[in-house]
Parts: C-alpha cells; structure tokens; sequence
C-alpha cells in the first residue's frame, strides 16, 4: 500500500470519499469491518464497507485500498458490486465497537470506547492495534472523563454481548449524513444496537430517520421508545407520516400515544387518520406552505427557502384568506415557485395566483390523485373539501409511496444484487 500512514483511527473513516485510480469517485466510506479474533490477538481489518449509491452498500476488501488520506481513500480499481450482507464472524468497527463498555486487564476499571485504530504490518494486513478509550470516573488523581490511548491487549470486553451500550460515538461519526442514508444503517444493526442507537439520536433526527424505515422497523424502534418518549417523537415527525405509522398500531396503543401527544400536535394527526389510506386525505400532509393573498413574493420565497421543507412540498404556495391554518382557510389558488422566480419581490402573490386549476377532493384515490398529478406535470397539489376549506396537500413522494409494493423500503435495503462471488474476497472473509 503506497502512502500507507502507520496509524488510522477508524471512526474519522466514516463518510471519507473513496476513488478509483482514475480519480473518480465511487461512493463513501459507511464502516470498516473486521474480525475479532482469540485474545491477545488484535482483530484483524478485512476491508470497507462502501455505499456507492443511496441504500446500497458494497465490500471492499482491504487489500484493494492503496491510498489512505485524511478526507480521501482511493482503491486499486477493482471492486464487486455484490450488496454487502455482513457474516456471522465478523464485527463492524464502527456500528458496534464504538461506545462499547470494556475493562483494563490489569485493574477491572471499567472505560468507554471511543475509537479504535488500525495499523498496517510487514505483510500488507491491517490490525486493530489500539483503543481510544474515556474514563468514566476520577480514581485518585485521574481526572473524570480522561482520554487515553492504549494497546488492544491492555483491554477486554469486545466479544462479550454488551447490555445497555451507548451509541454517541456512532451518532457522532454519521452525524452530517442524511436520514435515508442512516435509516439504512439502523435498519443493518442488530435489534439491540438500533435500539440503543434510537435512544440517543435527538427527537427530531429520530423523527427524521423513521420516516425512511420500514414499517416493520418503525413499529419496533417506537414499541422500544417507551411512550412518552415515542409521543416526543410522533410530535416531530410530519403529520401525514406520523398517522402512516399510528396508523400501523394497535387502536389502544394509538389513542394512548395521541392522548400523550400535545393537542396542536395530534389534532391534524387524528384528522388524517379519518381518511381511507389510500385516498387523497389518507395521503396529504396537514401543513403546507400557506400565505395569506397580501403576502409578497419575497416573504413567499422566504418560506419555502426553509431547509427542513420537503422539497415536493417547496414547488408551491397556496394561497387562503384568513385564518390560513388548515382546515379552516378559504382556498384561492396556488403560485408555483417558478412564477414565484420570475416575478419583483413587492409582487403580491394575490396578482399571479393560478386560480384555474381545480383542487383534489380528499375522497378522491390514489389512481385519480396519481393521474391528476401526471396529467399537470405537477409535484405537489391542494386537497380542498366542499366549503372549499384547504385540507392539506399531496406530494408525489407520497403518491410513490403507496404504488409502490408496500415492503418496497425493505426490499430496496434488503435487495441482494445479482453478481459472482468475488474469490479474493472470499478468501479475505473465509479466514475469519
């Protein structure tokens, strides 16, 4: 391996860009797995796990990699595009190593890992050599909360199953990715350590990476919650994929969390789940971008310039008169952001609504909602009852959703590509 460093610490790997010899690159570092081995042997490194698109992830042997650099790895070029599927034997360092509960060999003391670091020999491998580990209280003159470097064999604890791990050490080193792409991690992590790991994310990411998972997975990490926490949750999460997963639990479960929930939170919520789920109010989100007919085309532009806004849900403003909180604004029209684009800030959106477009009814299906959308080239549109009251809006994301298959989330994550074996992985992976 050329610029080979003498010391990598594994946790900063995590989201490292990956090159081919060309200069391209192919995707991100997610993980590095090893294989643990019979004390005092350090664990040994078989190589990267890869995402080299969204939700499908790759191995790369270690073998392959011959440049390591603070914010950038490049391989020798070959890699097999076969989805990782870990094994029985093996650990993945970063997704269950980090936070990890060991003790020194010499006195019991009991410290949290931090990181662990990998070192090349003589022979091209790569070793888990050394473990940055925390001190979790002072002892004599150790200050609480000291950091220290050790050796592997100074510490033991790795291969016993740990009740109760902590995962601030994981959260921390994905902590710029995307929920999707971590929806796709939890959902790869054994029961155990998804539930530690929802546990220590904040509600709102939580929130966030829920709406990517499975139904299956959602149901679990909740039931994991314990209600109070969970009705946290449900509080951030949007109203339409809130109902979507309440929708999936038992009606006393249900009505136990809504009741937690706080009342401006659950009121839309219990409004959606009124509605057929496959209909245009079973599938419509409560909280659209509303303005009032004398807001302007800055402050229009202003409120879809947000960064947690569903991009579907930023290609338009509707436009009710007074109150614009749904369900009791009267519906004008919509603006479309690319009218919002070409027209002076002063400009009020009242001047360059489109009023001709008729609304969604929320009785109207998800057939007639998907055409509906098809047939105007649109992203997103309003549902408006009889009293002509805005309701809410459909997305296209939404639509997707449910024409889709419904395990269409886990069988994307779980989905084995088609490929051949690849023997110099195999040979890697079969000493384990």
């Amino acid at each position: 391996m050329s610029a080979a460093p003498t010391r990598v610490f594994i946790a900063r790997l995590a989201g490292i860009a990956v090159f081919d010899p060309a200069g391209d690159q192919v995707g991100r570092v997610r993980d590095v797995v090893v294989a643990l081995r019979l004390a005092p042997r350090p664990p040994r490194v078989l190589g990267l796990v890869v995402e080299v698109a969204p939700r499908r992830t790759v191995f790369l042997p270690i073998t392959r990699v011959t440049v390591i650099e603070a914010d950038a790895i490049i391989f020798d070029g070959r890699l097999n595009m076969r989805r990782f599927q870990k094994r029985e034997s093996e650990t993945l360092a970063i997704a269950e190593m980090l936070d990890r509960t060991v003790r020194f060999c010499d006195s019991g003391e009991p410290v949290s890992v931090v990181d662990v670091a990998m070192e090349p020999t003589r022979t091209r491998d790569w070793l888990v050599a050394k473990v940055a580990v925390r001190r979790r209280t002072g002892r004599g003159l150790r200050k609480r909360g000291e950091s220290l470097i050790v050796d592997w064999d100074a510490v033991e604890g790795f291969s016993a199953v740990e009740h109760g791990q902590g995962a601030a050490g994981l959260i921390a080193a994905f902590e710029r990715m995307k929920p999707a792409d971590l929806a796709n991690i939890v959902h790869e992590l054994p029961p155990k350590r998804r539930a530690e790991v929802a546990v220590a994310l904040d509600d709102e990411r939580l929130a966030d990476v829920l709406e990517e998972l499975p139904e299956d997975d959602q149901v679990e990490i909740l039931g994991d919650l314990g209600v109070e926490r969970a009705a946290d949750v449900l509080e951030a999460m949007g109203p339409d994929d809130a109902a979507d997963l309440l929708g999936e639990l038992p009606a006393e479960q249900r009505e136990r969390l809504l009741t937690l929930m706080e009342p401006q939170d659950a009121a839309p919520v219990r409004r959606l789940l009124t509605y057929p789920d496959e209909s245009a109010g079973g599938l419509m989100t409560s909280d659209p971008v509303i303005v009032p007919p004398d807001a302007t085309v800055a402050e229009a532009l202003a409120l879809i310039r947000r960064p947690d806004l569903n991009p579907a849900l930023a290609a338009q403003v509707y436009v009710c008169r007074p109150p614009t909180a749904t369900p009791t604004g009267q519906y004008l029209g919509t603006v479309h952001f690319q009218k919002l684009l070409r027209e002076p800030p002063p400009t009020l959106v009242s001047g360059i609504v489109d009023a001709e477009l008729d609304p969604l009814r929320p009785t109207m299906s998800l057939e007639a909602v998907a055409m509906f959308l098809a047939t105007y080239n649109l992203v997103a549109g309003a549902v408006v009852d009889e009293n002509g009251h805005l309701l809410g809006a459909v997305t296209i994301d939404d639509v997707l959703d449910h024409l889709l298959p419904e395990d269409w989330r886990e069988s994307v994550m779980d989905a084995a590509a088609e490929g051949s074996a690849d023997p110099e992985e195999e040979a890697l992976r079969g000493t384990t």
